[in-house]
């Protein structure tokens, strides 16, 4: 049994049949054709945080595998609080085959993994959201089929994307250049861990940090996110303060190149990003959203396979 709780756990080998499978599948949903891999399979959903593409892709993915899905919210739960995470976790795998948990705590969702008896997807924590990661890479993948010649920037908090993006990073080879302001930068454990993990896979450091937006250099890719994530709502008015400058705005897509430009969304419009260059020609940002849905039915198939 395998749980997917975050990136760091697996190799480019284990993710490698995901990303191909997810390909498959695209293809397959684009012909039309319904498959049967989780027939007579239930999942539960359990969300503590609040959720537009999580959510669909994911119950859409399962119905569309012919499986079927039951949603708890977080009044229904409470992990931690209305009962034992180790309570919820036994008793939901005595019912359901899976559990697909969005979660603020990350020792939650371990906890959770360790007294389950059925596999365990992270769907998002304050500390990672690897099924993300793995549709962005899927997505660079799709236009650049060498993934360590491919040039990525970040421009944003070190938040759970960026987290999970620096272990992709480290896994698959592409360099990362970080763009934060220094009291933004991400966790120094997770940076210690994905160097190591990059210096054991490919003998280098794949990800680099840079204080400013100057001197930029040429980027395949370039990816933001939201400045003040869910549950930072009361630091909204100092990080606006701290990133500014670190606008994705047509002229800094120009200095970069011209990249492809990705966001996992929801994006705060005027923030983070500019209107011309999320709707611009060169976003990808909704193919971005849309693998999300492949992507994950690959890893479901992977996991319950």
């Amino acid at each position: 049994m395998r749980h997917f709780l975050s990136l760091k756990d697996f190799t480019a080998d284990d993710l490698w049949p995901v990303l191909n499978r997810a390909k498959d599948l695209k293809a397959t949903r684009r012909r039309g054709h319904r498959l049967s891999t989780l027939s007579g399979c239930v999942f539960a959903m359990l969300f503590e945080k609040p959720s537009t593409r999580t959510r669909v892709s994911f119950e859409v993915g399962i119905k569309e595998l012919g499986g079927d899905v039951v949603f708890l919210s977080a009044q229904e739960v409470g992990l931690g609080k209305r009962e034992a995470v180790k309570d919820v976790a036994r008793t939901l795998s005595r019912y359901v085959y899976g559990v697909i948990i969005r979660t603020f705590d990350q020792a939650h969702l371990v906890e959770f993994a360790e007294y389950s008896s059925v596999p365990v997807v992270n769907a998002l924590t304050d500390m990672f959201h690897p099924c993300q990661a793995l549709s962005d890479v899927f997505t660079i993948w799709e236009r650049f089929p060498i993934l360590e010649d491919v040039r990525v920037g970040f421009i944003g908090d070190g938040n759970n994307v960026l987290h999970s993006l620096m272990f992709a990073s480290a896994i698959f080879g592409f360099s990362l250049r970080v763009f934060t302001p220094r009291n933004h930068r991400p966790s120094p454990v997770v940076m210690r861990d994905a160097e190591a993990i990059g210096v054991k896979n490919w003998g280098r450091k794949t990800i680099s940090l840079v204080d400013s937006l100057e001197g930029l250099g040429a980027l395949d890719v370039v990816y933001t996110d939201v400045w003040v994530s869910m549950g930072q709502e009361s630091q909204h008015d100092r990080k606006i303060k701290d990133f500014k400058g670190f606008q994705l705005t047509s002229d800094v897509v120009k200095r970069l190149g011209s990249p492809l430009v990705m966001h996992c969304l929801p994006a705060h419009r005027g923030e983070e990003i500019a209107d011309d260059v999320i709707d611009g020609p060169n976003s990808i940002v909704f193919d971005q959203a849309e693998n999300r849905l492949h992507v994950q039915k690959a890893l479901l198939e992977w996991l319950w396979g």
